[in-house]
């Protein structure tokens, strides 16, 4: 059963794209690592760690759960922001190596967003290899060796 926020993301995506952003939502959330979980991050379906786990959140936000994984609908492309390629440098050469063996298209990324312009193109066995690379304790222990400020010393 979805989230009913989740679920109003998903009705509110246009026709060509609303199939792809299902699939895909259904491989991250059957192929996470335990400690994650499934919400809303920045209004965006996204998995993340709870507060329940990781009770300060995410620096920028505490409100907000600590992100790892999330998709947006945009006009020209579906995006699919993994934190973990922006931080991890041996994870982002992973994915680029078995990104260009498995698919056929250009690779099409920012730092941590990969866009697919057409929903056909989404190489949904990859993302849930991805999934599963990173556990809940490696991503806290990655965000805050990179991201979380460190506190001033008295």
């Amino acid at each position: 059963m979805m989230d009913a926020k989740i679920e109003a993301y998903f009705n509110q995506v246009k026709a060509d794209q609303n199939e792809a952003m299902r699939q895909l939502w259904e491989i991250l959330v059957k192929h996470r690592m335990p400690g994650f979980e499934p919400g809303l991050s920045y209004g965006m379906p996204a998995i993340v760690i709870p507060h329940s786990l990781y009770p300060a959140g995410y620096h920028c936000k505490p409100e907000e759960a600590l992100p790892f994984v999330s998709i947006a609908a945009q006009k020209n492309f579906i995006a699919f922001y993994h934190m973990g390629i922006y931080a991890m440098p041996q994870l982002l050469s992973w994915f680029t190596e078995a990104y260009g063996q498995q698919s056929k298209q250009k690779l099409d990324m920012g730092k941590s967003c990969i866009r697919f312009k057409k929903p056909e193109h989404i190489p949904l066995e990859l993302i849930a290899e991805l999934m599963q690379k990173v556990s809940a304790e490696e991503w806290i222990s990655t965000y805050e060796s990179l991201y979380k400020p460190e506190k001033k010393k008295a």
